[in-house]
């Protein structure tokens, strides 16, 4: 799902659109299966020094700058999801969080039609955390209820990292649900 093929007109690149999104990189779904687009308010967007661990994930020097960006994702008006989003600044270095939070699509399709850069896959790894006390506020949950936490790396072309993002879940009313081979196609 790299390509698409277009009789007549050729072979693209395909585009990150909210579809796209939908079926392929959001897997958080109700209970019942139903399938709701986040609508994201960007909490904060600042410039840091990477940690030696997002270095080593990210393929950079240590304490190269990074951009730290917090979302907060609701389905259907409510909290459900917090993104701690981290990019190699080099890569991204005219994006400002006036650019990042007006952006009319998906965050990929921005990398993608912005930066030249297509997040083709993701690496993640799941585990089970408890909601510290700032966490659980933006939630609208108590401290210490269970969360589903989804660390991912996003990967572009030769498996590049270009993207770490750390997903805290309130699954109280939501799960996990990854159907691959299964998603509608976007074209």
């Amino acid at each position: 799902r790299i390509v698409q093929r277009h009789q007549g007109r050729g072979t693209f690149v395909a585009t990150h659109n909210a579809n796209r999104l939908l079926f392929h990189f959001f897997h958080i779904v109700g209970r019942d299966g139903h399938q709701a687009f986040p609508t994201t308010q960007t909490l904060h967007f600042r410039c840091a020094k990477a940690t030696e661990d997002e270095a080593q994930r990210l393929g950079l020097a240590a304490h190269a700058k990074v951009l730290r960006i917090r979302n907060l994702l609701s389905l259907e008006g409510q909290p459900v999801i917090v993104d701690d989003i981290v990019l190699p600044q080099a890569r991204f270095s005219d994006l400002t969080a006036q650019r990042f939070k007006q952006r009319d699509n998906t965050i990929y399709h921005l990398y993608q039609t912005a930066y030249g850069i297509n997040v083709v896959r993701s690496s993640e790894r799941l585990s089970a955390v408890l909601a510290t006390a700032d966490i659980a506020a933006l939630l609208k949950i108590q401290q210490h209820a269970p969360l589903l936490a989804i660390n991912r790396t996003a990967l572009t072309y030769r498996d590049a990292p270009v993207e770490l993002r750390r997903s805290l879940v309130n699954t109280a009313a939501h799960e996990y649900h990854s159907n691959r081979g299964k998603e509608k196609s976007a074209g």
